[in-house]
């Protein structure tokens, strides 16, 4: 590799590292929380016995697996100003990633809380533990371990899907390191903004085997 590579590399190291701790790293943490708390709601909502509630819940999941990302997050950012709801572009990218997660993250839910046996509802609401008693301390602990492996799939789909930001102006590794290809006329940046989304996803991948194996159900 020549100097004016090394020059070039030490030149974009920093920017791009800046778009993962101000970008893509913050971005993808408040989009997956946000979108887990939204996922859960969802779920309860699609589980509920009133239709109005579960068609809502339906149509919502329907949505949004049914359009593409890249539709949803320019929905929010141009489309909605056009009604007087306007987004900077982080809150924008925060709001369609979080809608995204809700709604792929809702089905793995709702399908953990059906795994736990009915009779663990009964055996709480026996004890006089309320509904919201009886999902909280007895159904959701239990669901929770089934949504590991596909949530952390969800996970590492979402910090990818970030890149999606850089079309609305979002300084996340891909716009910093198209930025710094732009002015070099050099793939090297883009090469290392690569090798950037690669080092974020090992410690990701590496959590989700370890909660898995740590909350895994105990044979006997």
């Amino acid at each position: 590799m020549n100097q004016s590579a090394w020059d070039l590399l030490s030149s974009s190291f920093w920017p791009i590292v800046q778009g993962a701790l101000v970008g893509t790293i913050p971005l993808a943490l408040a989009s997956f929380a946000i979108g887990m708390v939204l996922a859960i709601i969802v779920a309860l909502m699609r589980l509920s016995r009133v239709k109005v509630v579960s068609g809502i819940a339906r149509v919502y999941i329907s949505v949004v697996r049914g359009t593409p990302l890249l539709v949803q997050l320019f929905v929010i950012f141009y489309g909605l100003p056009s009604i007087g709801l306007v987004f900077d572009p982080w809150p924008s990218a925060v709001v369609a990633f979080s809608i995204n997660v809700g709604g792929y993250a809702a089905e793995v839910v709702r399908a953990a809380i059906l795994s736990v046996p009915k009779g663990q509802w009964e055996a709480a609401r026996s004890t006089g533990l309320t509904f919201l008693g009886t999902l909280g301390y007895i159904v959701l602990p239990q669901a929770i371990r089934l949504t590991i492996p596909p949530i952390t799939n969800r996970t590492v789909a979402i910090t990818k899907n970030t890149a999606l930001g850089t079309v609305i102006g979002v300084p996340e590794i891909l716009n910093q390191a198209t930025s710094a290809q732009s002015f070099s006329g050099n793939a090297t940046p883009l090469m290392l903004g690569a090798i950037a989304y690669v080092i974020l996803f090992i410690p990701v991948v590496a959590l989700g085997r370890f909660l898995e194996t740590r909350f895994a159900w105990r044979r006997s």
